[in-house]
């Protein structure tokens, strides 16, 4: 399974990315943990620094060793790595460390390992080598929940820990599926599901209730086929609401608005739209449970958990000084970068510790304050540019199973991208995703390290 990689052809723009990008968050975690009380002793492995070199080092190592191994190697043995990595995901639950409540680490001496960061890459190699398999049909039924069950196994274990950020990055896989046929229904219940909870936690329930119900009828009258009844329905379904805003309560419109639905369903009907007309208010019904769900789901969690979604819905319920507080510093040190940033270690929001966990999780918002609107834009594009790199290679891959790696590798690329940079500016929740490359920490590092160099390996010509 070894082979020689002197004539290799690597995608060498990948690996100048890949490199910028460690280069870029060594500086930034330098930055945003340097203590002007102290000086930096580079052989202590207790300062954050010279701990983050060590795991720069191992990330590096791995990736080249990577380069020397074929293909075959991670195919034949994806099952077996796949299910190393739901052991060591159910071992971690018994004998791993408690950090910031959750179970999710194994700690040796001074240093911690994250096994859901393994966890990708091994459901990765899994998912593709079922995929690549010449008898899988994603249009059927069987082979739908054969795949379905390989991606949401480990994040059963990791929601144990609880790790809702690492969990739901492995949803990202579900975009490899749905380039490959997965039944696009699918995805479309899921958003409209998460629609549903979003607004009945942004709004009171009849609210949603009324808007669900609108919708449908609004979906109803655009499928049919008989167009004169639009105006009919329409003219008066706007009296009828207008009506009721003025002499009703909301309640009673609900009334109304329902009874426009059913003449709908009863003219799709008529018009030979059978399922559609059954479909309707089954799906009504479904998001109207889901909605009352919701509400009860958000009030049960726990306090600080409601406080995480409240800092994205409704941020003006939420205590500046508390559950708010991280935001509210990330958003100032990025915004007072301005255009060209502050400076190397120039960044005053970054110096007194302003933000909290400014070297992990919140990590843009270092590159944000003394790197400026300039230097933000670069580290996006030096992740747009390798995201498209991969997907542009799969393109020409003729080895399904590599193609299939680089899409999922892509996905998990694009997803903690997204999140990690969208929740220092408000945009996502707030969950705990590390920035690949950047954030200070082992585990995603080395992770991603291992993929990108399989990946790479992968699409060399001697592969």
């Amino acid at each position: 399974m070894i082979r020689t990689v002197r004539n290799a052809q690597y995608d060498w723009m990948i690996i100048g990315i890949y490199l910028s990008l460690i280069i870029i968050g060594w500086f930034s975690i330098y930055a945003a943990t340097y203590t002007y009380s102290e000086n930096t002793n580079f052989l202590d492995l207790s300062v954050p620094i010279t701990k983050q070199s060590v795991y720069i080092a191992i990330a590096l190592s791995v990736f080249i060793i990577t380069l020397f191994i074929d293909i075959k190697f991670w195919h034949t043995f994806a099952y077996i790595f796949y299910g190393i990595s739901i052991f060591l995901l159910l071992m971690v639950l018994i004998v791993g460390s408690e950090i910031k409540g959750a179970r999710a680490w194994f700690v040796i001496g001074g240093f911690s390992f994250q096994p859901s960061e393994i966890a990708k890459f091994c459901t990765t190699l899994a998912v593709s080598s079922y995929l690549s398999y010449y008898k899988v049909n994603l249009k059927t039924g069987i082979y739908q929940w054969i795949v379905v069950g390989i991606i949401f196994a480990p994040v059963f274990f990791i929601l144990l820990q609880p790790d809702a950020g690492s969990a739901i990055t492995f949803l990202s896989l579900f975009i490899l599926l749905f380039i490959e046929g997965f039944n696009p229904l699918y995805y479309i219940s899921a958003i409209l599901l998460f629609l549903s909870f979003v607004f009945s936690i942004l709004f009171p329930l009849n609210q949603v209730i009324m808007a669900i119900i609108l919708a449908a009828i609004g979906f109803s009258w655009f499928n049919f086929r008989i167009f004169k009844y639009h105006f009919v329905l329409l003219g008066i379904l706007l009296i009828s609401l207008i009506y009721g805003f003025y002499f009703m309560k909301l309640d009673y419109m609900i009334y109304v608005a329902l009874l426009f639905l059913a003449i709908s369903l009863v003219l799709l009907w008529r018009n030979r739209q059978e399922k559609l007309s059954l479909f309707l208010p089954l799906a009504v019904a479904v998001l109207y449970g889901f909605s009352y769900f919701s509400i009860n789901l958000f009030n049960g969690l726990e306090l600080h958990q409601q406080e995480r979604i409240k800092v994205w819905l409704k941020p003006s319920e939420c205590d500046p000084r508390g559950s708010l507080y991280n935001l509210l510093q990330s958003k100032v040190a990025i915004g007072s970068g301005g255009t060209l940033g502050k400076g190397f270690m120039n960044g005053n929001m970054t110096k007194l510790k302003f933000v909290p966990e400014q070297s992990t999780d919140f990590i843009f918002s270092t590159i944000g304050e003394e790197q400026g609107f300039f230097g933000s834009v670069i580290v996006i594009l030096l992740f747009v540019i390798l995201i498209w790199r991969i997907l542009n290679t799969c393109e020409h891959m003729t080895n399904r199973f590599a193609s299939y790696f680089g899409l999922s590798l892509a996905g998990f690329l694009f997803i903690h991208v997204l999140v990690n940079i969208g929740m220092t500016m408000g945009l996502v929740p707030i969950i705990g995703i590390p920035l690949p490359f950047i954030s200070k920490g082992g585990s995603s590092l080395i992770g991603f390290s291992l993929m990108l160099g399989v990946f790479i390996r992968m699409q060399s010509r001697s592969a």
